[in-house]
């Protein structure tokens, strides 16, 4: 029982497959019959736009085609009308030239006509010429080559003075434009250059306290004093001034060490022969500290960079120096100034201009203690510490000791010449003063032709009258320049001296 049951089920499955697979099949076979039909359908829509689609598109294309003939055909019509413009243009240009052509011809025969008849006009003037340079041979007495060398003498002998005094015009132009152009580069300079400047003596004052100070300074039989001045080769002079001790000594210094330690002693109250060589010794010390800084301050305000260490120390002792009461310190920095402001102007190097300005009194320093004149000590000291040519040169020329050749060589003596010149600048006694005017107008009395002669503007400028009848008009150049010599090596002075020498002619009638 149980085994039929199983055999039916079995069977059912089976059977049931069956009809499953037969429905399926029939279902897809449907399903693809349907798809087949859908599928035909769209292909037809699509052959049925795509014939549609290339009707459009061909009768777009023949309305295109149609268009552009018609442009061809409209450009056409224009370049055969432009063709027809130009064609037309250059049948009307060739007729011109045709006619310009006939027109020319007419000329050149015209022209070949006149060209005969000036060559015939030119014989027959040639054949004149010639009886008349023959007629005036014959007249002057004169060969025709003759003739000419002395026309072209008397035309040069014109020239040549026309010339003179053309020469003579442009050279009183370039001297008063030179003159006009170098007034306003030193009055520049001399604008821009405001240096400070110190009078320096030979003694120095030192305060105390009160006047028992005196008699510790001068010590038990004189043993302080003495020791100070054997220390620092300074004289102290303590006489009745109230309260002051006079330092005095040709040394600056010296006496600046010797006012140091004079005043550290009076500070520290401690004041006897061993206390006195230490004060001393430290005075030096801060007295050379000051020289370094002081030539180093120098430098750095003139913008004068690397310089040998001995140079800046030389710069420093400047400081203690002075020339006809100027600080020679203060004299080189506005000469560097100067120097360095009238080579801007004109265009040359600043730099060695100022370095050659600060420098130029270098041998001041120690022309004390080394024989010879400051401008070649000063050479010797920058060719020692390895400055270059133009400085050394620069500094041995700024008193014309050698002749300067370089504008740098130059601008330095001219502004050496304005810082010692200018007023206030360097003082002197009035006697020596007044011995000095003197011994100018005496110098130029002593020359023959010299009437009169007046020193003035300080010193600065002698005005000479000659007399006319003895010296006249190129003379005085030579009058003045002798005199100029024998000033420069007779008489020593700051600056520079004109000499202004005077003929004057005059012719005196009376009415009567």
């Amino acid at each position: 029982m149980i085994l039929e049951i199983v055999i039916l089920e079995i069977a059912g499955a089976i059977i049931g497959i069956f009809i499953g697979y037969f429905i399926r099949k029939f279902i897809a076979e449907a399903k693809i019959k349907t798809a087949e039909e859908e599928a035909k359908r769209i292909i037809d829509e699509a052959i049925k736009k795509g014939e549609t689609s290339k009707k459009e598109l061909l009768l777009e294309a023949k309305e295109e085609v149609h268009r552009m003939r018609n442009e061809v055909e409209r450009e056409n019509r224009e370049r055969r009308n432009e063709l027809q413009k130009l064609e037309r243009r250059l049948v009307n240009k060739e007729e011109m030239v045709d006619r310009k052509s006939e027109i020319l011809e007419r000329k050149e025969e015209t022209l070949n006509k006149r060209s005969k008849e000036l060559e015939k006009k030119e014989e027959e003037i040639e054949q004149l010429y010639n009886k008349q340079v023959e007629e005036l041979e014959r007249l002057s007495g004169l060969t025709r080559d003759e003739a000419r060398e002395l026309l072209l003498n008397d035309i040069k002998k014109e020239v040549s003075h026309e010339a003179a005094i053309m020469i003579k015009e442009i050279e009183s132009k370039a001297k008063d434009e030179a003159n006009k152009k170098a007034r306003e580069i030193i009055s520049y300079a001399i604008q821009k250059c405001a240096a400070d400047h110190v009078a320096e003596t030979t003694v120095s004052v030192v305060n105390l306290p009160n006047d028992e100070m005196k008699g510790r300074i001068i010590g038990r039989e004189g043993r302080n004093i003495r020791t100070l001045e054997t220390l620092t080769g300074i004289d102290l002079i303590i006489d009745d001034t109230p309260e002051a001790v006079i330092l005095s000594g040709f040394d600056p210094i010296r006496r600046e060490i010797a006012r140091i330690a004079l005043e550290k002693l009076i500070m520290d109250g401690r004041i006897h022969p061993a206390r006195i060589e230490e004060m001393v010794e430290k005075a030096k010390r801060e007295v050379e500290n000051s020289i370094r800084e002081e030539g180093e301050q120098a430098a750095f305000d003139v913008g004068v960079h690397g310089l040998h260490s001995e140079l800046i120390k030389l710069l420093g002792r400047l400081k203690f120096r002075t020339s006809y009461g100027q600080n020679v310190l203060k004299h080189s920095i506005e000469v560097a100034h100067l120097a360095g402001l009238m080579a801007a102007e004109l265009g040359a190097d600043v730099r060695i201009a100022k370095r050659a300005g600060l420098l130029h009194d270098i041998g001041k320093a120690v022309d004390h203690e080394m024989e010879g004149p400051h401008v070649t000590i000063g050479a010797d000291l920058a060719k020692k510490y390895r400055e270059s040519k133009d400085i050394v040169h620069a500094i041995a020329a700024h008193h014309n000791d050698i002749e300067p050749q370089t504008i740098e060589a130059i601008l330095v003596q001219a502004a050496d010449a304005i810082s010692a010149a200018r007023p206030g600048a360097r003082r002197e006694t009035l006697e020596a003063y007044i011995k000095r005017l003197e011994k100018l107008e005496e110098i130029a009395n002593s020359f023959e032709g010299v009437e009169k002669s007046y020193a003035i503007q300080a010193g600065r400028e002698i005005r000479i009258m000659v007399k006319p009848d003895e010296v006249d008009d190129l003379e005085i150049v030579n009058v003045a320049r002798d005199i100029v010599k024998k000033i420069e090596n007779e008489i020593e002075y700051p600056g520079q001296i004109k000499i202004n020498v005077i003929r004057e002619t005059r012719a005196i009638e009376y009415a009567k």
